[in-house]
């Protein structure tokens, strides 16, 4: 019996192609930022309230740490995402709800998993990455508070991710405005009042992290929707969950390799002190702002080619790239030029030391000039996955990326001792697997499926 057809609210398989995606879009960028600036005011008020040191310690090594647990479990909600929204799509409503159900419990037993694994593994982890004995002590109790947000973090997440598979992306960018507003107000008065130090960085995180996964399932549970999702029939699939982890655990694998390139990385920069940990972090965090929109873009071409892709509008998939690489390099014009100029004004932001200042401005100075050679990457992988095709992906930017990245600092940083090296790692290996994607993108199987 054919399946219900649902609601056209969110649909984004009609239109001017690239009207719809800046409406899609936006919000995304929006909501993305917000969660930026919600990672970024624990590094704000920790730089300007506890210093550089404590700064070193919530950042770097920790985050990367945290990015390497959270960002596999991003890939995985991806792949639900890429289901639900082809489900979407095509009007199957019925497949569309166990998608989803099955979708939430899986973030439910992950975020047990990784609280765990956070909790007791965290300064065996960051002991190995060579983080500095002065730190280690904070940066431990930094990432073993924030692990037990781990089930927020996650609920959150894929619920986002479902909101946006179904063509809502300004629900969750709502969400992430409240939450930041309240992370802002929590870490003033748990660090500048209380004076709770690291330990009250980490709380008000992990309590709003807490608040958004509410926020989220409430406004799943509420919808009148095709989407809403009800108690009585939340229910684990296995054929739903073998097909989201085909889909997702090749993103999942293809972040966390990503993330271990640049714990390798980090273990290097470590090596030069305490200040190039700072500024380092620092930088991360001004370096956030490009990523979140880039990556925006991202969620926003897997979105778009997931629904239409479901829907059988195969012209619109592929005049989307189009448009997709156009606005990534619209961004890149307009992002690089004014990270460059205002770079020691921006690090002004986060702390008072001039030696660490210096090192962030002249790491700056190297980095965001090359920020344009990344310009196809989102736009290119997004579209793929959007089909359902995630081992190219995987597999692309693995060794264009990852693998590369390592081969590099392993050869030439021992001949040429600079942070520079370790910057010049970032353009190379984008420039390469950029070219990857491109003949992947003109000459992979995946095409078959549209130009039959």
């Amino acid at each position: 019996m054919a399946e219900q057809t649902q609601d056209k609210t969110n649909m984004i398989t009609e239109g001017v192609i690239w009207k719809q995606l800046l409406i899609f879009f936006f919000p995304i960028m929006l909501g993305t930022f917000f969660q930026q600036l919600y990672n970024t005011a624990d590094a704000l008020i920790v730089g300007n309230f506890l210093g550089s040191r404590a700064l070193a310690a919530v950042g770097g090594s920790t985050e990367l740490l945290i990015q390497l647990v959270t960002g596999f479990f991003v890939g995985i909600s991806s792949g639900a995402g890429v289901i639900i929204s082809q489900y979407y799509g095509a009007g199957k409503s019925e497949s569309m709800q166990k998608a989803i159900h099955t979708a939430l419990l899986i973030a439910l037993a992950g975020g047990v998993l990784f609280t765990a694994v956070g909790f007791f593994a965290a300064p065996r982890a960051l002991m190995a990455m060579g983080m500095p004995e002065e730190i280690l002590a904070d940066a431990s109790t930094y990432i073993r508070v924030y692990s037990m947000g781990m089930v927020p973090v996650l609920l959150y997440n894929m619920g986002a991710g479902i909101l946006r598979a179904v063509g809502d992306s300004r629900t969750p960018m709502y969400l992430l405005i409240v939450c930041c507003i309240l992370n802002v107000f929590m870490d003033l008065l748990f660090v500048a009042v209380f004076h709770w130090g690291v330990f009250g960085a980490a709380l008000a995180t992990a309590l709003t992290q807490t608040a958004s996964a509410v926020l989220v399932m409430a406004a799943l549970f509420l919808t009148k929707n095709s989407y809403q999702v009800k108690w009585k029939t939340i229910r684990f699939s296995r054929r739903f969950f073998r097909t989201i982890l085909w889909i997702g655990l090749p993103v999942g694998l293809q972040s966390m390799m990503y993330s271990l390139s640049n714990v390798i990385l980090q273990s290097n920069i470590n090596s030069f002190g305490t200040d190039t940990i700072a500024a380092w972090t620092v930088f991360s965090k001004i370096d956030g702002i490009f990523w979140m929109i880039q990556n925006s873009l991202g969620i926003a071409i897997t979105t778009f080619v997931g629904q239409n892709f479901g829907a059988g509008k195969y012209d619109r998939v592929k005049k989307s790239v189009r448009i997709g690489l156009a606005m990534s390099l619209i961004i890149c014009l307009t992002v690089c030029p004014l990270f460059f100029i205002f770079r020691r004004p921006l690090y002004g932001f986060f702390l008072d030391d001039a030696r660490v200042i210096e090192l962030g401005v002249y790491m700056m100075g190297w980095m965001v000039p090359t920020y344009i050679t990344y310009a196809g990457i989102e736009v290119l992988s997004g579209t793929i996955r959007g089909t359902g095709e995630t081992i190219h992906p995987l597999l692309i930017t693995c060794g264009g990326i990852c693998i590369l990245r390592i081969i590099w600092i392993s050869v030439m940083l021992p001949q040429f001792r600079d942070i520079r090296t370790i910057i010049f790692s970032y353009p190379i290996s984008w420039l390469i697997t950029t070219a990857m994607f491109l003949v992947y993108y003109r000459k992979g199987k995946w095409r078959r499926r549209m130009d039959r």
